[in-house]
């Protein structure tokens, strides 16, 4: 049977934006990156899930600890064991940080304790400067799990309390799950609620809920779901809208805002890449074969893009002659950004390096 690989370049697609997102581009493009680049990953998840899974609980769990936990873990302690040789080696420092304003410093052997704690329990304690995307793997692991628990348990109440209408209603399960997150989302953001055994609160992981629940019901629906262009434009048009009158993002602060504005344009930003990766997915050239392969690999990209941006920062650095400590800004050097084109190019490094590194990784295990 032929591979579906429409999906893998909706993937890529999403990587490439948050790529970009990161680079600093300017303001209207980020805007419109964020409200649809990762919820885009939640619904590519919840587009594979199976009913099969309600009876075969271990099978899925395995899967998502070998497919997230233990890449979390190891790259999270990975960066933590490089963090103080970071700081000796010049790529950060205490005097450049984030946009903001902030810095990060050398860990204490308590620090590094107390984060490796952290990672092993609660997959926190990553570096947010060498790893801040990371808490895209918590939000998909803890959400995932939850899909399943809450799903089988509503399958389990309609069973044993409805089981004359089980059929007709076992269908509605998925919409209802997506209701009740956001109510519980809202509800959250309204009161200022936190789940305190969940770092930074929760609220990735709720929306993360609602995301892969849509990712399921679009796969019950996508084989009458038909493609056309001016669905396209119109998911785009919206999308646009929303960037710019009522921006939204993943956000971990949350908000009751937040809650209810983005899972619109997240929805018409994941219809609007499907459509474009199905109308690519017909063709036959370069484009296709390199989305494909970067929508398989998007893992090597969350993990060294930004590290990957440092040498672009350096010839950053030369092309202005700035202060080489400039390299420890987070994620990119900002001076400059509001003018300049450097961000195509980080963009291009951010992914780039990743992919390069992961096929000659790939090449010499073949050879071996």
């Amino acid at each position: 049977m032929k591979r579906n690989t429409v999906i893998s370049i909706c993937k890529a697609i999403a990587i490439i934006a948050m790529v970009i997102g990161h680079a600093d581009c300017p303001g209207p493009i980020g805007s419109f990156i964020y409200e649809w680049h990762m919820p885009l990953f939640f619904i590519c998840s919840g587009y594979f899930f199976s009913l099969r899974y309600l009876n075969d609980e271990g099978t899925f769990a395995k899967k998502r600890v070998k497919g997230l936990y233990l890449p979390f873990l190891k790259w999270s302690i990975f960066f933590l064991m490089i963090h103080n040789l970071m700081f000796k080696i010049g790529v950060m420092n205490e005097r450049y940080g984030n946009i903001q304003g902030g810095v990060t410093h050398p860990y204490s052997w308590h620090d590094i304790e107390q984060n490796l704690w952290n990672i092993v329990t609660s997959m926190g304690g990553f570096d947010q400067f060498l790893a801040g995307t990371f808490w895209f793997f918590r939000a998909l692991f803890v959400s995932s799990i939850a899909y399943l628990i809450i799903y089988k348990a509503m399958d389990w109440l309609l069973r044993r309390y409805a089981l004359p209408h089980y059929e007709r209603w076992k269908v509605s399960i998925p919409y209802v799950i997506c209701i009740m997150m956001l109510a519980i989302g809202a509800w959250k953001n309204l009161e200022g609620l936190r789940i305190t055994n969940i770092v930074q609160g929760g609220f990735r992981e709720i929306m993360g809920i609602f995301f892969f629940s849509f990712g399921f019901i679009f796969r019950q629906w996508s084989e009458r779901y038909r493609v056309r262009i001016w669905t396209t434009i119109a998911c785009f048009t919206i999308v646009a809208v929303f960037s710019k009158y009522a921006g939204a993002a993943m956000d971990w602060r949350g908000s009751w805002e937040n809650t209810y504005r983005l899972p619109v344009p997240a929805i018409l930003g994941f219809l609007m890449v499907f459509n474009v990766s199905s109308w690519i997915d017909r063709t036959q050239g370069f484009a296709k074969r390199f989305l494909v392969y970067c929508g398989d690999h998007t893992m090597c990209i969350f993990v060294w893009h930004i590290l990957a941006f440092k040498l672009m920062s350096l010839v950053k650095i030369a092309y202005y002659h700035m202060d080489i400590a400039q390299v420890g800004c987070h994620m990119v050097i900002h001076d400059h950004a509001n003018h300049d084109i450097f961000w195509i190019l980080y963009a291009i490094t951010g992914v780039g390096v990743p992919l390069a590194l992961q096929w000659f990784y790939d090449s010499w295990c073949e050879r071996r």
